[in-house]
């Protein structure tokens, strides 16, 4: 994804977990899931570079689907979108 792309997605909703070590983004990603309707996206900010496999895992295995991320001074801004 670029960050022309991930400039165009509607974001239902952002959570900032930067400055929290794994497993705080994806704890933080899981409890945001739910503040958000099905096909909308959330956006995670996280500084863990551990959160690009770790959320993209997690939104697999539970069956949401993982948009990809883009780097944004010294962070990343991940999207995921809630499927069910």
């Amino acid at each position: 994804m670029t960050p022309e792309e991930a400039a165009n997605l509607q974001v239902a909703n952002v959570i900032d977990a930067r400055g929290t070590a794994c497993p705080g983004p994806l704890l933080e990603a899981k409890k945001g899931i739910g503040s958000i309707k099905v096909g909308e996206i959330l956006e995670v900010k996280s500084s863990d570079q551990g959160s690009r496999n770790d959320l993209a895992a997690w939104a697999k295995k539970v069956g949401h689907e993982f948009l990809g991320y883009v780097e944004a001074d010294g962070h990343d801004r991940l999207f995921i979108k809630r499927t069910k």
